[in-house]
């Protein structure tokens, strides 16, 4: 069918997200099925979650120059990568800051006197509860008000569905549609190899998985519950013994509780840095496997993980925290069911995954070690 427009524009229609850009305006949906304006590709966006920066890295090649303000979580949670960021991008440094970690310090008012063109936000950001209409939020309501196009986005409440329309909104919104939709294409042919590897995996063969998350940066032991995590180690043909007990997105597991499991799978995730790097697991940017290595062995005497069953077939595992909450969980994903069904995954790497995405997309590439074995 040959469809004709009075203005040049382009037009897909995929999934069930719909964006179309013309010389006017454009318009895409986001996370939440919200259709949103804008005049022109955004090039003063403000990151409500600072975390967010890689995200925009896979799909424009200079993300700083778009930014107007964010939080300041990157540059503390998230210090080596900040480094990194602010080798190649000096100006980093010098964006404001309207935010930290949480909403309740983020200000609105400074936000809006900096007269951004796009505000990208999340639903738990922005005070939205599930199935409650976004236009409740206060914090939408603000923005409204001032006139400024908001988006929201999800890579982390529910990541398997809502990654590709908030990556295809983003990547519109900013005038980055056809690298986001060479993206978006490699993230969905990857996903469907591993769905497709495991399609005749039943429940009965799902083994016990414990994820271990920040590692040795708290008490034994914090642990994924329900949504994020847990999604990712069920797409991986696993089952995430904290989702029995744990019935919020994370919580705390007793020794006890793990050791009564008999977890067949271990894996400690860590970021390397902020204030939980000097007792949690070393690992991403600018670490090596030897030090990563030593680190999760460290966090497996110091918790008592030496008699679970995993520990002992030698299928314990670190990985790089910070997968989460963006659409390279697919290297996350690759991983776990590497580890889990090795068997059937025997050809599929997820440090390639890694290597092909950091050479292909990454403005600034991850370039440290994101993934170790204890025994190797």
């Amino acid at each position: 069918m040959l469809l004709r427009f009075t203005h040049t524009c382009t037009l897909f229609l995929l999934s069930l997200v719909c964006i179309i850009v013309n010389a006017q305006t454009i318009t895409v949906t986001d996370a939440m099925g919200r259709n949103v304006t804008l005049n022109a590709p955004a090039k003063r966006v403000v990151l409500t979650q600072a975390r967010h920066l890689p995200v925009l890295a896979l799909i424009h090649p200079d993300p700083v120059s778009i930014l107007a303000a964010w939080s300041d979580e990157f540059r503390t949670s998230f210090s080596n990568e900040y480094q990194n960021y602010l080798e190649k991008f000096p100006e980093i440094a010098h964006i404001p800051i309207v935010g930290h970690h949480t909403s309740d310090s983020f200000s609105v008012e400074q936000t809006i006197a900096l007269e951004p063109d796009l505000i990208v936000l999340t639903a738990n950001f922005a005070g939205i509860g599930k199935g409650q209409d976004p236009q409740d939020s206060l914090m939408m309501q603000q923005f409204n008000a001032a006139g400024i196009p908001v988006i929201v986005i999800d890579f982390f409440l529910q990541p398997m569905k809502n990654t590709v329309p908030s990556l295809r909104a983003l990547g519109a919104a900013i005038g980055q549609v056809q690298r986001t939709e060479d993206f978006i294409t490699l993230y969905k042919s990857h996903m469907a190899a591993i769905e497709k590897r495991l399609l005749n995996v039943s429940d009965d063969d799902k083994p016990p998985v414990f994820i271990h998350a920040h590692a040795g940066s708290t008490d034994c032991c914090n642990s994924p519950g329900t949504g994020t995590f847990n999604n990712m180690v069920s797409y991986a043909g696993g089952h995430n013994i904290g989702s029995d007990v744990l019935k919020t997105v994370t919580g705390r597991l007793s020794f006890e509780y793990i050791n009564s499991r008999q977890p067949t799978i271990y894996i400690a995730t860590g970021t390397g840095a902020g204030k939980r790097a000097s007792t949690g697991l070393t690992i991403g940017t600018g670490v090596g496997t030897h030090d990563a290595r030593v680190s999760l062995k460290r966090i497996i005497i110091s918790n008592h993980l030496e008699v679970l069953p995993a520990i002992h077939h030698e299928n314990a595992h670190g990985i790089w925290h910070a997968f989460n909450d963006s659409p390279l969980h697919v290297v996350f994903i690759e991983a776990l069911a590497r580890w889990i069904h090795p068997n059937h995954f025997t050809d599929i790497s997820a440090e390639d995954t890694l290597a092909e995405i950091n050479q292909r997309f990454l403005t600034v590439p991850l370039e440290g070690t994101y993934m170790v074995d204890l025994t190797k």
